[in-house]
């Protein structure tokens, strides 16, 4: 199943919370939190690259499967991890302590980022 393709927020639930507990400023957390990102994923095997649009902030990664990488958090800072693909609809990272848990589902993508007991849910719908 390929993720490859275009993806439009549409919903979120713990955001503010979960913005809080990885360090965002209150300002940036109001700013963001009515903003509707656009994901847009390619993947090319084992490769993937990975470029969210939140308003005028742009963030863009790039992993291979099972190798280590440097992502770009929200926050800004640059981060290690290894992205692994469990089944072939879910792919799996721990970024600084917060589990990440990207899941497809037809043409739905349901991201879950777990942080301690805060649970962060965002639901796109491909474009």
């Amino acid at each position: 199943m390929s993720f490859s393709g275009k993806y439009q927020l549409q919903s979120q639930e713990n955001f503010e919370a979960f913005m809080k507990a990885i360090g965002l400023s209150d300002e940036l957390i109001q700013k963001g939190k009515d903003l509707k990102s656009t994901s847009e994923i390619v993947q090319n095997g084992n490769h993937f690259k990975l470029t969210i649009t939140t308003g005028s902030k742009v963030l863009q990664n790039e992993f291979t499967l099972g190798e280590e990488c440097e992502f770009e958090t929200m926050t800004g800072e640059k981060v290690k991890t290894v992205v692994n693909m469990e089944g072939n609809n879910k792919l799996v990272s721990t970024i600084k302590n917060v589990k990440s848990v990207t899941e497809l589902k037809g043409d739905t993508i349901i991201n879950t980022m777990t942080l301690g007991d805060i649970v962060f849910k965002r639901i796109s719908k491909r474009i």
